[in-house]
């Protein structure tokens, strides 16, 4: 038995685990992850990745292969309610309604404008690999797949951990100063008797995953189609395209069905429930996988535990409407990754860590909340839209859709009324203030008391601000006739930007002061007229809230540290105050 030392441990080796150790290692953080599983994800499950995550991946170099193998808004932007995929009677293949989504159709004005990356779709299937294989380039001979954590005590100055390969049974003993528990939940959180405070259980699903060719039935373009079948409510479905081909050539799918008295493991007859779903008898298809999960909506009752942090699923875990779940956990992992390296190179105390928990569990138990809503919203729609519910007994519900598609004015006004109605599913599919309008409002920044812009109630209007704590606002520059995102100007290499204005030479003096007195990377940028950067058609002037003498300070996350209006009779002592605030957040 042999005995490890590193400065950090990642348990997990899913999306959001992959992510975090390639974030460190961009810190310059040493680390080891273990996963239990011989191999990435075998199962598409989550499919978007929304366009925070994605500014993310862009900033640490990840973006390429993802937008290379996934799908753009063009191929995905939409969500579909359909009465069946096909058939000859008079319900069957009709459109129910139809609706942007997440970047898509009229939305990708508002998506390009808000962000320099859009929304990607790629099953984890495919998003872990790419993952795992950055993550073992990065930080080569590390990533151990096929080892399993049994056991982990916190030593108080150190985390000992017992790593078992599965293969062949050897155990090795791991020392490490903090432990990134990004496993789901499954070890770590039961090992240190973490609390999921919640609802644990609200209903199961079931999901079958398999192989068809529906090219001569399927449109494609949307991010997932529900069927609600006109005849018999136990036959309405979701069918999402999985890919690797996008559109009507889609090879491989997912379907949420509901497969009753049905033996999931009698391949046979759960084959027959799915040509019966989609209406095709004669349909050709491989069966992957059947799997049955149980939708929770539960949080940690801390995300740290002594050295020990959560992430992702580990951490909050929410159905899956509005796609907020592998999301998070990405972004937790970027939260934390600059925090750690900040700890272990000594540019701040332990304690940067504890606004980990400060900043990240907020915007998890907000998500957990919105995708709650989203779901329940989504059943109220169908029901109200269409004319379903309770009170509609089986015999009438071919009755209901006849109506609704009835060419009389009758007709015409309800499907008006629906449309009203299906707006407001906005709140799911056209959630970018939700995506990307966060906000950190304590935690490692320095508040200039200033309120947050108001938010839209269904989350679909998103408002750039400065304010500290959140996302810096996204404007294309260019300098030296290259053309850059006010993103790009801090990140793994640069540590904090301060950005400034032409009249700013006062802070950029102050800046370099201010990085020599806590040894932390400060880079200064000064946009405008006359200075390095160029604001390109004034996109930087309209969102600033600063003057051309002032200053915005952003961390290596993207979000905004600190921010003067204006000049300051001393800014080395204003800059130097606000940088010991941020990285101890129990300074003064």
């Amino acid at each position: 038995m042999g005995t490890i030392e590193v400065p950090v441990l990642i348990v997990g080796g899913g999306g959001c685990g992959l992510s975090a150790s390639a974030f460190l290692s961009d810190h310059g953080v040493e680390h080891l992850l273990v996963e239990r599983h011989a191999d990435t994800s075998n199962l598409p499950k989550a499919h978007y990745l929304n366009q925070r995550t994605m500014e993310i991946f862009r900033q640490h170099g990840l973006d390429g292969a993802v937008v290379e193998q996934g799908a753009s808004p063009d191929e995905f932007g939409t969500v579909r309610w359909q009465t069946t995929l096909v058939g000859e009677e008079m319900l069957d293949a009709k459109v129910i309604h139809e609706m942007d989504a997440f970047g898509g159709g009229a939305l990708r004005e508002r998506y390009t404008a808000a962000g320099p990356s859009l929304p990607i779709k790629l099953p984890q299937v495919r998003l872990e690999p790419l993952l795992r294989h950055q993550a073992e380039e990065r930080n080569p001979g590390r990533i151990l797949f096929g080892h399993e954590l049994t056991s982990i005590s916190d030593e108080g100055d150190r985390v000992v951990a017992q790593i078992r390969d599965v293969e062949s049974g050897e155990t090795t003993t791991v020392h490490a100063k903090y432990v990134v528990a990004a496993d789901g939940g499954r070890t770590v959180g039961p090992a240190l008797g973490v609390q999921m405070q919640g609802l644990p259980a609200l209903f199961d699903a079931t999901t079958v995953y398999f192989s068809a060719d529906l090219s001569a039935y399927w449109t494609g373009g949307s991010i997932i189609t529900w069927f609600l079948n006109p005849y018999r409510p136990d036959l309405s479905s979701a069918l999402i395209e999985m890919g690797p081909t996008w559109g009507k050539n889609s090879e491989q799918w997912g379907l949420h069905v509901r497969l009753g008295d049905i033996d999931q493991s009698d391949e046979q007859a759960v084959t027959a429930r799915i040509r019966e779903v989609l209406g095709l008898p004669e349909l050709e298809l491989t069966l992957h996988e059947v799997t049955n999960w149980t939708v929770e909506a539960v949080l940690a009752e801390h995300y740290r535990y002594g050295r020990v942090l959560l992430a992702g699923d580990a951490a909050h875990r929410q159905p899956p409407a509005v796609g907020l779940g592998l999301n998070t956990g990405v972004q937790d992992a970027h939260n934390l990754a600059w925090k750690l390296a900040a700890v272990l190179a000594d540019r701040a105390p332990a304690g940067l860590l504890d606004t980990y928990e400060a900043e990240r569990k907020p915007v998890g138990q907000f998500n957990i909340g919105w995708a709650m809503s989203a779901a329940s919203n989504h059943q109220v729609v169908i029901d109200a839209a269409v004319g379903l519910g309770q009170h509609v007994p089986p015999e009438r519900r071919t009755l209901m859709f006849a109506g609704y598609f009835a060419p009389a004015p009758t007709g015409a006004a309800q499907r008006a009324r629906a449309a009203e109605i299906f707006a407001t599913h906005r709140g799911e599919c056209q959630a970018l203030d939700v995506e990307i309008g966060f906000a950190y409002e304590v935690g490692a920044v320095a508040g200039d008391g200033t309120p947050p812009p108001p938010r839209a109630p269904l989350g679909d209007v998103y408002e750039p601000t400065t304010r500290p704590g959140h996302r810096l606002p996204h404007t294309w520059l260019e300098r030296d006739g290259v053309r850059l995102s006010t993103h790009d100007l801090t990140g793994t290499a640069t540590g904090f930007v301060l950005i400034t204005g032409p009249e700013g030479t006062a802070w950029c003096e102050a800046a370099e002061r201010v990085a020599e007195k806590f040894s932390v990377p400060i880079v200064t940028a000064r946009v405008g007229d006359g200075a390095e950067y160029a604001d390109v058609d004034g996109g930087w002037a309209a969102v600033r809230q600063v003057t051309g003498a002032g200053a915005v300070l952003v961390r290596p996350d993207n979000h905004v540290a600190w921010r003067s209006t204006g000049g300051d009779d001393n800014p080395v002592d204003a800059l130097g105050n606000a940088v010991s605030r941020v990285l101890d957040h129990h300074a003064s």
